[in-house]
């Protein structure tokens, strides 16, 4: 697990997991309609705040973050 990403307003919270493909091949469904490689960078420009940081955090190997967000941005208490 890479972190816990909460938005409490919602009722929402979101456990997200490292993977690794171990096999098959990736393939456009009626749930995806592109996919592709992107930086770090890329990512931060691709999604809002809330879920590029999941990604981010995901590239590291450190303790699994735990975030509060509002939808868009994070939120520090």
């Amino acid at each position: 697990m890479t972190g816990v990403y909460k938005n409490m307003a919602r009722g929402i919270v979101a456990l997200v997991f490292r993977c690794k493909a171990t096999g098959g091949q990736l393939s456009l469904n009626n749930e995806v309609q592109r996919f592709h490689w992107a930086t770090p960078a890329e990512v931060a420009e691709m999604v809002t705040e809330a879920f590029a940081v999941r990604v981010l955090d995901a590239l590291h190997d450190r303790a699994p973050a735990v975030r509060q967000h509002d939808g868009v941005h994070l939120v520090y208490s």
